[in-house]
């Protein structure tokens, strides 16, 4: 393995690769509704079109919300993030989707790097389980000592790909792409937070926590 070395512009540049990535579909969505109703005069087809638009605008926002506090500023140095807001943008992401979700946690202000961290952990979760199932979300203790436990249950779950070497900054070539990017960025942030992730599967079920390093 070797030490990943990727400089600010090259870091920007594929964050934003993922966003792209992650909104181009239901933007595309959203295009292809548009055309239907400008090209069919069939009630039936005009009815699925707004409706294919609707769901499409609902999950290009929540898409955008989430990336704006998993990988934006979020404000300047210091500050913090409310916990109920990071469920808020985290819940959105599974809208008519073939998730569940669940999270517990108090309600409170945490530093907003480790409001991100977690974010990013819910990310790979979901990548765990390619073929659906649930995440459950648990948060303890306060924003100066914190843990979090993130569930992963599904078939044929497994943990990510190169998701631990990622994490922890490194590659067998020494570079990351735009598919391994987000867990990279999600190692950075955790360390900026003086947080430690480590990951463990049994069955069916992959666990990600994170706790205090």
């Amino acid at each position: 393995m070797a030490t990943i070395s990727l400089d600010s512009l090259d870091l920007a540049a594929l964050l934003c690769s993922r966003v792209c990535h992650d909104v181009i579909s239901p933007v595309g969505a959203i295009v292809n509704g548009l055309e239907v109703l400008e090209d069919d005069n069939d009630a039936s087809m005009r009815d699925f079109a707004l409706d294919l638009i609707q769901k499409s605008a609902r999950q290009a926002s929540a898409r955008l919300q989430f990336a704006r506090l998993a990988f934006g500023a979020a404000g300047s140095a210091g500050a913090s993030i409310d916990l109920g807001d990071a469920e808020q943008v985290a819940r959105g992401l599974f809208l008519d989707d073939k998730i569940s979700f669940s999270w517990s946690s108090p309600r409170l202000l945490f530093p907003k790097n480790r409001v991100k961290l977690l974010l990013n952990l819910v990310m790979i979760a979901t990548a765990a389980i390619p073929r659906g199932g649930s995440i459950a979300v648990t948060v303890t203790g306060d924003a100066e000592n914190c843990a979090f436990t993130i569930v992963s249950k599904g078939l044929n779950a497994r943990i990510p790909a190169h998701s631990e070497a990622l994490l922890a900054g490194n590659s067998e070539t020494g570079t990351v792409d735009a598919h391994g990017i987000q867990i990279y960025y999600a190692g950075m942030v955790a360390r900026a937070s003086s947080m430690s992730v480590a990951f463990s599967i049994e069955g069916d079920e992959v666990t990600i926590k994170a706790a205090m390093a």
